[in-house]
């Protein structure tokens, strides 16, 4: 079992991964922010616009579409959650996003998001 501090230390790496990130993208109404959360079992997206202050829209594996069906790895139950959001943005008229990785590293689960958004339409 991991001690605390060593829990404690991986969780301030990747708030300063975070916070650098976001000094430099910001979401507008036009092109908003793509951001991407992942926990051990789930993945969360959410449409941002910075300027406003709140989110367009957010969507998760534990949402409706997604909650019952099974996938055979991560990585694609990823590129489907980009699917989904991509198609969910395209209905709203936004074709254009920034893409926020949330501190986590772009690979894995990450990079199948923002690959499926990108077959499902948004130019990053």
């Amino acid at each position: 079992m991991k001690d605390k501090k060593h829990l404690s230390k991986n969780r301030a790496r990747i708030q300063r991964r975070r916070h650098r990130l976001r000094k430099i993208v910001s979401g507008t109404s036009d092109r908003p922010r793509l951001v991407v959360h992942r926990s051990l079992k789930h993945i969360e997206v959410q449409l941002i616009d910075d300027v406003a202050g709140h989110s367009l829209f957010g969507f998760s594996t534990q949402s409706k579409e997604l909650r019952d069906r099974s996938f055979a790895s991560r990585v694609e139950q990823g590129a489907e959650v980009g699917k989904i959001v991509a198609g969910k943005a395209k209905e709203k008229g936004i074709d254009k996003v920034v893409f926020d990785r949330g501190g986590y590293l772009y690979h894995g689960i990450v990079k199948a998001v923002a690959d499926g958004a990108r077959e499902g339409g948004l130019n990053f």
